[in-house]
């Protein structure tokens, strides 16, 4: 055994590295003088010279300086700005190698996190689009300059963009003509949202929100851009079919659940469907979307979810659908979904590390995992949507 000690490392130190693989948040894994080292915008096989900035105990985080040698999995990105961007961090791999890694980094988090070795396939569902897929976004204005853009990897700086591949046709000639507006924009941060009906909803201008329109699964949702609706609509049914699949009986429970995605779909097949969304625009349209609709089995409720399972602790659901922010849902919250007993319950998650985390509260209270499917519902970033099917054991 040898007696040499690690070398010390410190932020600005330059060294090589080979990337293992890639890792949840995206991050390439290598190891470096008895350190980890993580480094951002990495794919596997690659050989990099490369500068920490950042050095936490065993962790290193380190940038590309040098691409030494590129991994097979490794293509040239198609957008300018990527790397000085911080919207996309997957650009740089085939997608193929983007489905296989968030497969990986799902199955890499129930593991490690939820404590629990799924040895079932992980279906990954690919989008249709790999580029121009986006139908909603936020854009960030600079305060000093007025410019408009995203945000600058790991900073709040802007940066001021042209054009975007992975947003939508329609949403790049929303974005350029607000960019080459002469009056200045007084707000931080603008919200782009776009249908199939050809209005795009701006908020965050000052003026109301125009409603825009979309198809998903057979019904049309209307919807403006200061709530949140799937941000893939060519994916928005294959992702109500997944969650909602087999699901029947006499009451759903459907919680988070926004405009009313998943509950009209629950709707054909429940006698009863019970809505529970914080946001109050967002209820407006749920109820406006279940009249459309002609679904009268969908009662929307406007209060937290939390606050609503505490009073309601004597509901007997068939079915909960959970569809929480990417932070997830408090643990009080879980306990509480829990002790409604329901036989199924389909959890859908954006955040691979928070769903495996919540996951193993269901696990440890009597569930088991049925199924994960993922869908790549964000192409070009490391980002994932995930449903998992429970059900009590």
């Amino acid at each position: 055994m040898s007696d040499k000690k690690p070398d010390l490392i410190s932020p600005g130190m330059r060294f090589e590295v080979s990337i293992e693989r890639v890792i949840p948040r995206g991050l390439g894994f290598a190891h470096f003088s008895g350190k980890t080292v993580l480094v951002p915008l990495a794919a596997a096989g690659d050989h990099l010279l490369v500068e920490a900035s950042n050095v936490k105990g065993d962790v290193i985080i380190a940038e590309i300086c040098k691409i030494i040698s590129a991994g097979s999995d490794r293509i040239e990105p198609e957008c300018q700005y990527y790397g000085s961007c911080g919207g996309c961090d997957f650009q740089h791999l085939s997608y193929a190698a983007q489905l296989a890694v968030k497969a990986e980094m799902i199955r890499d988090c129930i593991r490690r996190i939820a404590r629990i070795d799924f040895t079932s396939d992980i279906e990954v569902i690919p989008s249709p689009l790999e580029f121009g897929y986006r139908s909603r976004a936020q854009f960030h204005v600079d305060k000093i300059s007025g410019k408009i853009g995203f945000y600058k990897r790991n900073s709040r700086d802007v940066v001021e963009i042209n054009t975007c591949p992975i947003l939508t046709p329609e949403l790049n000639a929303r974005m350029a003509e607000l960019c080459q507006l002469q009056s200045p924009i007084s707000t931080k941060e603008i919200d782009l949202a776009s249908g199939d009906n050809g209005v795009i909803s701006v908020s965050g201008t000052g003026a109301k929100p125009q409603i825009t329109e979309a198809e998903v699964s057979g019904f049309r949702f209307r919807y403006s851009a200061e709530v949140f609706f799937q941000v893939n609509r060519i994916l928005a049914s294959d992702l109500v079919r997944t969650a909602t699949r087999d699901a029947g009986g006499k009451l759903a429970l459907d919680l988070y659940s926004g405009v009313g995605l998943f509950s009209l779909p629950l709707s054909l097949t429940f006698e009863n469907v019970l809505a529970v969304e914080e946001h109050p625009a967002a209820c407006r349209y749920a109820i406006e979307n279940a009249e459309l609709n002609e679904r009268q089995n969908v009662r929307v409720v406007n209060d937290r979810v939390r606050s609503f399972l505490k009073r309601q602790s004597k509901l007997r659901p068939d079915f909960i659908l959970l569809d929480p922010p990417r932070a997830g849902t408090e643990c009080e919250t879980v306990m509480n979904i829990i002790s409604l007993r329901a036989p199924v319950i389909s959890f859908v998650a954006c955040e691979p590390s928070v769903l495996a985390r919540d996951i193993r509260r269901f696990v440890e209270a009597g569930y088991k995992i049925e199924s994960i499917v993922a869908l790549d519902m964000f192409p070009q970033t490391h980002h994932v949507e995930t449903v998992a099917r429970l059900s009590l054991a």
